[in-house]
């Protein structure tokens, strides 16, 4: 019996370790959303990758203690179809990434130095705002922000248009849009010396995402004002 009540007890106490860190999701924008779920390789898709959310609603989610992967909104959607952040035309994106125009909240949980790296990446462009909140952890621990939203004054060329033929739902990256070596941080350009928004053609999305955003990871390399730690807990991520 003490046998068994101790296999209880180990069990229990893998159960509350694999599960630490929570996932507060909230939809902050006017209308409904989809929340997308990408697990890294290697590690879940949460949720099966997705659910919906409408306005004002939040769900908490948890992750294993080591799990790393990325959060976004997909916009616009209508039988599971979304003019931004789509992934197969389903809710659940059960491993399948959101087709760009699309902010994505990033983050892994107990990298190196027993830390957790997160940050707001605009790489593959820009559908909604979005801000990642750690809640009573440890470190510098700083909030990921930004109260501009880009599609206003998105470049021309790099516009995603809606549906109706009017709106701007969305703002491709320079290097999604152009697939060039200078936008994207290949051949010559890939090192931080010479992967630099000023040496990139103008407009391009990189100045443009960091002058408005300045917190957001914009383009490749730029971890030093871009990528924050942590190590807590709870997250909150909101769409707005």
């Amino acid at each position: 019996m003490a046998f068994k009540l101790s296999l209880l007890i180990v069990a229990s106490f893998q159960i509350v370790t694999i599960h630490s860190v929570q996932f507060v999701i909230q939809n902050n924008i006017p209308g409904p959303i989809e929340v997308g779920i990408q697990g890294n390789a290697g590690h879940p898709h949460l949720h099966n990758g997705g659910f919906p959310l409408n306005p004002g609603q939040e769900i908490t989610i948890d992750a294993p203690n080591e799990w790393a992967g990325r959060f976004w909104a997909k916009t616009w959607c209508v039988n599971g179809h979304c003019q931004t952040g789509d992934c197969g035309g389903r809710v659940e994106c059960a491993g399948a990434g959101g087709v760009p125009p699309v902010t994505l909240v990033e983050i892994t949980l107990r990298g190196a130095g027993n830390q957790d790296f997160y940050d707001v990446s605009l790489v593959d462009g820009f559908n909604v705002l979005a801000s990642i909140t750690p809640e009573n952890g440890q470190g510098k621990c700083e909030s990921v922000w930004c109260s501009f939203n880009l599609n206003q004054g998105c470049p021309n060329d790099l516009k995603k248009i809606g549906g109706n033929g009017n709106d701007v739902v969305g703002c491709y990256s320079s290097c999604l849009k152009y697939n060039t070596d200078q936008f994207c941080c290949r051949g010559t350009f890939n090192n931080p010396q010479t992967c630099k928004p000023e040496n990139m053609p103008q407009p391009n999305s990189a100045g443009y995402f960091k002058h408005f955003c300045p917190r957001y990871y914009s383009y490749a390399y730029d971890d030093p004002t871009s990528t924050f730690t942590c190590l807590a807990n709870r997250y909150r991520i909101s769409f707005h």
